[in-house]
């Protein structure tokens, strides 16, 4: 169908209609690679004839597969019914529920969050009476992980050094622990199913038959163990279709393999590639800086982004004083912005290198009194109470759940101490059960045969819970997840645990409420599938989007998304690129590519800031500019920043179109945090001032009015005392 190719350019229309054989297609940031992809999908249905059921498409994140589901609804209507699109992990999950016989769990199996494994990799330590201390949980359960996404089970997890026989010893507890509770990380999603796929071929042939059709998103970004996948899901018929961008790979640190690109046209040697090269989203000038950063890194592609839009604003490079002028300058050039017209709050967006910067940026706006929107902090489904809910609704799934059940068997308190939990967990051991399931005999009563293995009170606590747990199960497959939810919050009183009367307490509850809402559309669909949902959430997938403020994010978690304005901060040698980094030259390679990454999210204006001092361990010390800012052509750039070579040259270079310096400021009679009041406009309190023109100017932020900036001779300000 003609429609499916109209408003495409030349490269997008060959990109569309490539459907035959593998296809490799390097998009560039912004270039429409998501326009491409869903409409390569809507072209094989309804040009090829190709049916919705034999076609894969998978992604990284809920929402980019929410997004891609929706584009291709609205090209092409209803006729998708059938379609396999989701994130790899959510793939996944239905491939292993649906096989789970030839595996070592049953398809009831709970997926265990980022807290869950770290709890279970010290459950590991102690059980193998390793100290915590000397082998750090989040360093041991990072280096399973990364042997997982090598799909390396315990057994084959190589040994060189003391440390490495360690990590295999809890690694192999750790697996156990896990089966145990027939429970599964993130990761054994994609080692099981790559396992599957490759111990029963005809599990393999099943699938690889059924989608002639593969594409996937963000292919820069799969690990060893998805690209084992997608090569296992297009063995028969070889119509694979990926897309992505090696220059946009950063997730290095989680297993993402950019060399994956190159495997992909060395395993199929006779795969098109074809170039995205156009971009839509940013105008020339930040794309210039882009390639210029990023033309440095060796053994690539080479792309020539060019876009439409024009040149557009130079980019503003900002040197300040230390962090904490640094977020100053942020809050007072978005302020600015936004007093001129030239934004809206909800257009900025301010990106860092570690989540530890956002302090002094959250503090800033906090003392502005503007409000801000932080990603990657403590997530929704993070939440204590979230996480009890949760942990309940598991447990009730599935009692074999043993890190659930220890988190919520005295959530709120029914006199189950440590000692009770150690003596039920002993007395598991013994029978060959599981914690869970001897919680549910002893929720017999006295009927239990093992009531009378525990002393009085214990006993009659013990007994009560599981109680509550048996009757929960015997009602999950009547009550929807949302009329389970409501049993359970009633039957161990939550609402009065919380206590409600208080401030936290009432906000605990309110996001208790946020969960109800969100399982009120599982009405039709079942306690598992609310489950799996949930448990494959990341960050993007709770940023709101709708709310009109200022986003704080790192530049990992800016991967995907786009903003009229950007602030890059921090950018100093040790902090980006990051320390770790100066050694490994593939590490420095990557953080070159956050870089990259973080210029190419800007639409309109870009502003580049780095410190001259920045605070460490307690300390402040002095910086030098990352070595990054020496590859952007001075024409690009205006503002007063100052670019030190990382080279060593002698001296100092400041733009040439930087104004020179002038004589030394006036002091501000107007501080930040000031009150003043308007003849016209009220109270207000000031953001910021400097001098300019011989004049003090003033941003305040005016309570009827909003941001004004004015000149304070003429503002006629009286002072508020407060």
């Amino acid at each position: 169908m003609s429609f499916l190719l109209d408003g495409l350019n030349e490269q997008q229309r060959k990109a569309v209609t490539a459907c035959q054989g593998p296809v490799l297609v390097l998009a560039g940031p912004g270039s429409g690679k998501t326009r491409v992809l869903t409409r390569s999908i809507a072209y094989r249905i309804e040009t090829l004839g190709a049916r919705p059921y034999h076609i894969l498409a998978v992604t990284f994140t809920n929402k980019a597969a929410r997004e891609m589901g929706e584009r291709v609804e609205k090209l092409i209507g209803a006729n998708t019914h059938g379609l396999t699109l989701g994130t790899f992990h959510s793939v996944c999950v239905r491939i292993l529920r649906r096989q789970a016989e030839r595996l070592p769990f049953d398809s009831h199996f709970v997926i265990f969050d980022a807290d869950d494994q770290i709890r279970v990799v010290k459950r590991a330590l102690r059980d193998l009476d390793l100290d915590e201390k000397q082998y750090r949980p989040h360093s041991i359960h990072a280096a399973i992980s990364r042997a997982k996404n090598e799909l390396l089970l315990p057994e084959d997890f190589p040994i060189k050094t003391y440390r490495d026989e360690v990590v295999r010893r809890v690694y192999e507890q750790y697996h156990k622990l896990l089966l145990a509770s027939n429970a599964l990380d993130f990761d054994d999603l994609l080692l099981w199913t790559a396992f599957l796929l490759a111990e029963y071929p005809e599990v393999c042939q099943q699938y690889a038959r059924r989608y002639q059709h593969v594409l996937v998103d963000e292919f820069q970004d799969t690990n060893m163990a998805q690209y084992t996948l997608l090569k296992h899901l297009a063995s028969f018929h070889r119509n694979i279709f990926a897309v992505g961008d090696a220059d946009q790979s950063i997730y290095r640190w989680r297993g993402a393999d950019y060399r994956n690109v190159r495997r992909f046209e060395q395993d199929f040697s006779d795969a098109q590639v074809i170039l995205l090269e156009q971009n839509y989203r940013s105008t020339q000038n930040i794309l210039d800086a882009a390639m210029a950063v990023i033309d440095q890194n060796p053994q690539r592609r080479r792309k020539k982004l060019f876009t439409g839009r024009g040149a557009g604003k130079k980019i503003t490079l900002h040197e300040a004083h230390d962090d904490r002028a640094e977020a100053a300058f942020v809050v007072d050039a978005i302020a600015s912005l936004v007093a001129r017209g030239q934004a809206q709050p909800g257009d900025c967006a301010i990106m860092y290198r570690t989540n530890a910067q956002s302090r002094l940026l959250e503090e800033a706006f906090m003392r502005a009194n503007l409000p801000y929107k932080l990603v990657g902090a403590q997530r929704f489904y993070g939440r204590r109470e979230i996480k009890d809910v949760i942990a309940y609704l598991r447990l009730v799934h599935n009692p074999l759940d043993e890190a659930s059940l220890l988190r919520v068997i005295n959530v709120p308190p029914r006199r189950i101490g440590a000692k009770t939990v150690a003596a039920l967990r002993t007395l598991a051991g013994q029978t060959g059960l599981a914690p869970g399931e001897l919680l549910l005999d002893l929720g017999k009563g006295e009927d239990s045969e093992y009531f009378g293995k525990f002393r009085g009170r214990a006993a009659l606590s013990l007994a009560n819970f599981g109680h509550l747990v048996r009757n929960w199960r015997a009602l999950r497959d009547e009550l929807t997840p949302l009329q389970l939810i409501d049993r359970i919050l009633h039957d161990v009183g939550y609402e009065a645990y919380l206590d409600t009367s208080t401030e936290e307490g009432l906000s605990r509850w309110d996001n208790v409420q946020e969960l109800r809402r969100l399982a009120a559309d599982y009405h039709d669909r079942d306690l598992l599938a609310f489950l799996d949902e949930i448990a494959l959430v990341s960050d993007q997938d709770t940023l709101d989007e709708a709310a009109n403020v200022p986003t704080l994010l790192t530049l990992h978690a800016a991967k995907g998304l786009e903003f009229p304005v950007v602030f890059i901060v921090g950018l100093e040698e040790r902090t980006l690129p990051h320390f770790r980094s100066f050694d490994d030259p593939e590490a420095m390679a990557e953080e070159r590519r956050l870089f990259y990454v973080g210029i190419t999210r800007a639409k309109d204006r870009l502003f580049l800031v780095h410190a001259l001092n920045r605070a460490a361990y307690g300390y402040t010390e002095p910086t030098e500019p990352s070595r990054f800012l020496e590859d952007i052509p001075t024409h690009l750039l205006n503002g007063q920043g100052v670019v030190r070579s990382f080279r060593g040259r002698e001296g100092t270079t400041r733009q040439q179109n930087a104004p020179s310096p002038g004589p030394p400021p006036q002091r501000a009679r107007y501080q930040a945090g000031m009150k003043v009041r308007h003849p016209l406009w009220g109270e207000g309190m000031v953001l910021n001032s400097r001098w300019q023109d011989g004049d003090e100017t003033v941003d305040i932020f005016f309570e009827k009015v909003g941001l004004k900036r004015v000149a304070a001779s003429l503002a006629k300000l009286d002072y508020v005392n407060e």
